[in-house]
């Protein structure tokens, strides 16, 4: 691997997406593997090669965003021993299956799913005030989230942050501690891609992914630490619609 070999001009279009994915990301949970994985397929890059190549920038991006997470005291530690083994379990399965064989058949009626999820998170955020309750289904998320964000090119956000939410965990908190697992269950993946796959995952989109990821880290960690919880459940609604449908359109090839 030559990174001598990577121009500037031909990273710099990765770095803004990197950058742009990874501040929504860091402040809503989600979108950083769904926005950068939609970008490469869109270019022709086979989906197991994209997966392993977003996961091989989230390995860093991830680092980043958890240190800013646990800087600004976002993290429920006890969440996070729950959520991060049956996380990797589920990564290292969603790894192997992608690379194996087609996986993409139950993809709509997963984003249909969540793009539910993420209506109900609007309607929520408008009409009530939140009243946060402690999660009562946690590890079959951690797993779920896992297997769907290494077969499928990201999800991890999605499942695990929009489901938390739904339960009446604390918006914050939940985002800072999903993130900061994120670190733990993509290093796992992207091991696993790179016993599969071999080092050909970096290309020059992976490398300006990274760099923009790594840079916009600690400001997304700022805005979830002050943005009002309400705020943040919209948000989080709108993003898990919108890229939920845009995936189902996708998957369905009406776009």
């Amino acid at each position: 691997m030559d990174f001598s070999a990577f121009e500037l001009t031909d990273i710099l279009p990765f770095i803004a997406v990197g950058f742009v994915a990874q501040l929504i990301d860091g402040a809503l949970g989600m979108a950083f593997g769904v926005i950068s994985t939609t970008l490469l397929i869109s270019i022709g890059v086979p989906p197991a090669a994209a997966s392993a190549g977003v996961h091989a920038a989230e390995a860093f991006t991830t680092a980043a965003s958890g240190t800013s997470h646990i800087i600004h005291r976002n993290v429920d530690w006890k969440m996070l021993a729950r959520l991060a083994i049956p996380g990797v379990i589920g990564g290292v399965l969603g790894a192997y299956v992608l690379t194996q064989i087609d996986a993409e058949s139950a993809r709509p009626f997963v984003l249909t799913y969540l793009a539910s999820i993420g209506v109900y998170l609007i309607w929520r955020g408008l009409h009530f005030p939140p009243v946060h309750r402690a999660p009562r289904i946690v590890e079959p998320l951690g797993l779920a989230g896992g297997f769907l964000d290494a077969a499928g090119g990201g999800g991890w956000g999605p499942v695990v942050t929009g489901n938390l939410l739904v339960q009446g965990a604390e918006p914050r908190r939940t985002i800072g501690t999903v993130n900061t697992t994120e670190f733990l269950v993509t290093v796992t993946i992207s091991a696993t891609f790179i016993a599969t796959l071999g080092w050909e995952m970096f290309t020059a989109a992976t490398v300006g992914l990274l760099i923009g990821g790594v840079v916009a880290a600690p400001f997304g960690a700022m805005i979830a630490k002050r943005a009002k919880p309400k705020i943040l459940l919209v948000f989080v609604g709108a993003v898990l619609t919108v890229t939920s449908l845009y995936g189902v359109a996708r998957a369905l090839e009406l776009i």
